[in-house]
């Protein structure tokens, strides 16, 4: 990690983060890259699609665009410039493999003075845990995720369809990124979770809610992935937990 990111604007006083990864049980490469920058505030799962073509350098790619990302003193020109990057990513999927599709899922979350941002394409994941209650905060590109938001798929019906790994928006699949974006509403204490389909398809809601809830970041990260290897560990599993502060100030 450069170590011109710890002259950043911000210092992680307000936060702190603990990620893992692992190739699973059935793959032979492990196709998921992830940015753990908490000096910064800036987290990031990518996971690559098994399905195409060097999935595993499509989300390296992404990994390499943030790697070298740098706050400013405006939240409207960083979160243009992460976009910036992933648009980047995606050419550079776009542009390697002839006839081809290169491709890569990612979940992304950016915390600047107080003001947080998702930015998303595919299926990973943002969770939010507050008081013991968990929020997806994105929405699963996916044609499972369109069923159930169309109301044609219950969630558990969702989350076991046949089809789940079908995505339909991703860095590297089409000329035009699309990138879906929230504001996130932050609260001292929130405790978050990005992830890879790997944890979520074989740990339920509601063990995620109550395993990020345990007591400290390791043994909550532990624990699901964990779970989520012991279960098959049929993809590669990756996740980022990210806890803020009792006294974090917005």
């Amino acid at each position: 990690m450069p170590e011109n990111r710890a002259e950043a604007v911000q210092k992680p006083t307000n936060w702190f983060s603990r990620a893992a990864t692992a190739v699973g049980h059935v793959r032979k490469i492990n196709e998921d890259s992830f940015l753990d920058a908490s000096e910064i505030g800036l987290w990031v799962v990518a996971d690559g699609m098994g399905g195409h073509s060097r999935g595993d350098r499509a989300s390296q790619e992404i990994i390499a665009q943030l790697h070298n990302f740098k706050p400013s003193n405006s939240i409207r020109a960083d979160v243009d410039n992460i976009i910036e990057r992933l648009e980047k990513a995606n050419t550079f999927c776009r542009l390697q493999l002839d006839g081809k599709v290169m491709g890569s899922t990612v979940a992304l979350l950016y915390i600047h003075r107080g003001i947080a941002h998702a930015i998303w394409a595919g299926d990973s994941r943002l969770y939010r845990l507050r008081g013991g209650s968990l929020q997806q905060l994105t929405d699963d590109h996916s044609l499972v995720g369109e069923l159930a938001r169309l109301g044609e798929l219950t969630e558990d019906e969702a989350e076991n369809h046949p089809s789940a790994n079908v995505i339909t928006r991703a860095v590297g699949v089409s000329d035009d990124l699309d990138l879906q974006m929230r504001q996130v509403e932050l609260q001292p204490g929130d405790r978050f979770l990005l992830c890879s389909d790997g944890l979520f398809k074989d740990v339920q809601r509601g063990e995620v809610q109550e395993n990020l809830a345990m007591p400290s970041l390791e043994q909550a990260l532990d624990k699901m992935m964990k779970l989520a290897l012991r279960r098959g560990g049929t993809d590669n599993v990756t996740a980022i937990v990210v806890q803020l502060s009792t006294d974090f100030t917005v």
